[in-house]
């Protein structure tokens, strides 16, 4: 058995929140908090060291940093505590305009990625049907899958034509694909999910209690 004060309070945090497969109860209540006010103060202390003082504070207030440069800071600046504004409900309409800024910048960026990644990616899958120096039967049958997969499943989500006949069919055969990827994400999230138990249960029985090595 450990003699770590900080083993044992993970541990006991731990069993906190195991607590909550027999019913909610105080105990997960007072770990749920916990955990959510730590991530929130170590996200809060991140984004102060690694984002706002280094890129606005020090260079606002710093001597070297020259007059344009200063003003130009202002708008984040601006941005940044009009986000505040969220805590009083007279003025909380000012904070849209921050949040638009924001995902305006994140949306735009991420488009060209997006689009590499989840489209022409896609597509270049499907019109190669196995080069020749990998065109083995098995490459050849995964790229048919993929490229009959997509378009079924393009035609299932085509609701303005009638879902009938021959579109019909290659919309069910779109379900069956579709569910066949909504199944293989759920397995993976269960499974990742399962490790993550293994590896507190690992955490209890080693590392706290000492039962195995």
């Amino acid at each position: 058995m450990s003699f770590d004060p900080f083993v044992w309070i993970a541990a006991l945090l731990t069993l906190c929140i195991f607590s909550f497969l027999y019913k909610d109860n105080p105990l997960y209540r007072f770990a749920e908090h916990l955990f959510v006010g730590v991530a929130g103060g170590y996200s809060i202390c991140i984004v102060w060291y690694n984002s706002l003082k280094p890129n606005l504070i020090v260079p606002l207030i710093g001597r070297d940093t020259v007059l344009s440069d200063r003003l130009l800071l202002l708008v984040p600046a601006a941005l940044s505590l009009s986000m505040l504004a969220r805590l009083i409900p007279r003025i909380a309409w000012v904070s849209r305009f921050a949040i638009a800024f924001m995902v305006g910048t994140s949306v735009g960026p991420s488009i060209p990625s997006t689009l590499q990644a989840r489209v022409l990616e896609q597509i270049g899958g499907i019109v190669k049907l196995g080069a020749p120096s990998d065109g083995t039967l098995l490459t050849v049958f995964n790229s048919l899958c993929l490229a009959v997969g997509t378009i079924c499943g393009l035609v299932y989500f085509y609701f303005s034509k009638e879902h009938k006949g021959v579109f019909g069919a290659a919309a069910r055969v779109g379900i069956w694909f579709l569910m066949v990827g909504f199944g293989a994400a759920f397995g993976y999230t269960v499974m990742a999910r399962v490790s993550l138990l293994i590896g507190r249960i690992l955490f209890l029985m080693r590392d706290w209690l000492g039962l195995v090595t």
